[in-house]
Order: C-alpha cells, then sequence, then structure tokens
C-alpha cells in the first residue's frame, strides 16, 4: 500500500510528477491520502478516472467530501456526525463505513444483473412490437391505417413496460446475499 499525505499530493499532481504517480499507485493494492484538501481529492478522483480510464467510488462523510463524490463514477455518502452534505451530493448513502461491503458486493452484483437484463428485454420488446407493426403494413397494403386503438396501445406500454421491472427488481436474486459475502470474487463476473 501507499500512504501519502496533503503537502506531497500537492506537488503530485500540480508538477510533472502525475504520470509517475499514476504508475506507482497501478502497482499498489491500496492508497491512502490522508489530509487532503477537497480540491485535492476531487483532482486526484478525476485524475485516475481520465488518465487510468477506471471507474471510480468516492466514498465520504462530510461536506469536504462533496466534490470528490460528483467527479466519480458513483458516489457512496456516509451519513454522520459531519451533517448530511456528503449524503445529499451522493449516488447512494450508507449509516455506516461497515455497510460499504455489503453495499458493493450484494447490491451492487444485484443491480448489475437486473440491469443489464431489463436492457435485453426493452430491446426485445420493442423489437416485437416494431416487428408486428412492419407486418401488418403488408397485410393493409401499407396505408398507414392504425394496428390497434391507441388506448390497447397505452394498456400494452403500462404493462410491458412498468410491471416487469418492478417485479423483476423485487424478486430476482440470482445469488443469494450470503453467497456474495462469502465469495467477493463474483463481484468482477
Amino acid at each position: 500500500g501507499l500512504v501519502i499525505d496533503g503537502r506531497t499530493l500537492e506537488h503530485v499532481l500540480h508538477d510533472n510528477l502525475q504520470n509517475i504517480f499514476l504508475e506507482l499507485t497501478e502497482k499498489c493494492r491500496a492508497v491512502v491520502c490522508c489530509q487532503a484538501t477537497p480540491l485535492q481529492k476531487s483532482v486526484l478522483v478525476k485524475l485516475v478516472r481520465h488518465k487510468l480510464k477506471a471507474m471510480t467510488l468516492a466514498v465520504g462523510d462530510g461536506a469536504n467530501d462533496v466534490s470528490m463524490i460528483q467527479v466519480a463514477d458513483t458516489g457512496v455518502g456516509i451519513s454522520g456526525q459531519e451533517g448530511m452534505q456528503a449524503v445529499m451530493a451522493s449516488d447512494f448513502a450508507i449509516s455506516q463505513f461497515r455497510h460499504l461491503r455489503k453495499l458493493l458486493l450484494v447490491h451492487g452484483h444485484w443491480c448489475y444483473t437486473r440491469l443489464t437484463n431489463m436492457v435485453l428485454y426493452f430491446f426485445y420488446k420493442n423489437v416485437t412490437y416494431v416487428n408486428l407493426l412492419f407486418w401488418y403494413q403488408f397485410f393493409c397494403g401499407f396505408s398507414g391505417t392504425s394496428m390497434t386503438d391507441y388506448w390497447i396501445l397505452i394498456l400494452f406500454n403500462l404493462l410491458f413496460t412498468s410491471m416487469p421491472p418492478i417485479i423483476y427488481g423485487v424478486l430476482d436474486k440470482d445469488v443469494s446475499a450470503e453467497i456474495l459475502m462469502e465469495l467477493p470474487q463474483l463481484y468482477t463476473m
């Protein structure tokens, strides 16, 4: 691991040492920056995000972490003694730092699988409906006649656009929470 303080971080971020610093951080399992200013935190996250083309996650618990949380791809705010500014700026909020593991390994895994399956579902739903309209135009001689009444189209979209995501979001859990917590390797899948 690498531990770097705010004064050293300032020199690294503003001088021509960025590339050397990024090469060093890539070789470390963890990098801890202590006593960094809010601007340094956000610049560091932005640097890692753009230069290394990496997905970034920022975790903060106070107002000094807001800029870092907003720059990251995903921001997690911890509600605590320093106020609610970080929580209000974040994508996800947790009450204690120890809940971060479950948020990432369990809910992150479930959210990713649900989103990917829903994207495929909506793609195939729309392909099916457009295919139906296409072949109906051959049947009616390309006259532009409507295949269905508007209320049927509204009912179709209401049922097949709102109900499956709700049901799928509540019921789908491809792997149980206990297994996901015991095997963090499943997250990379």
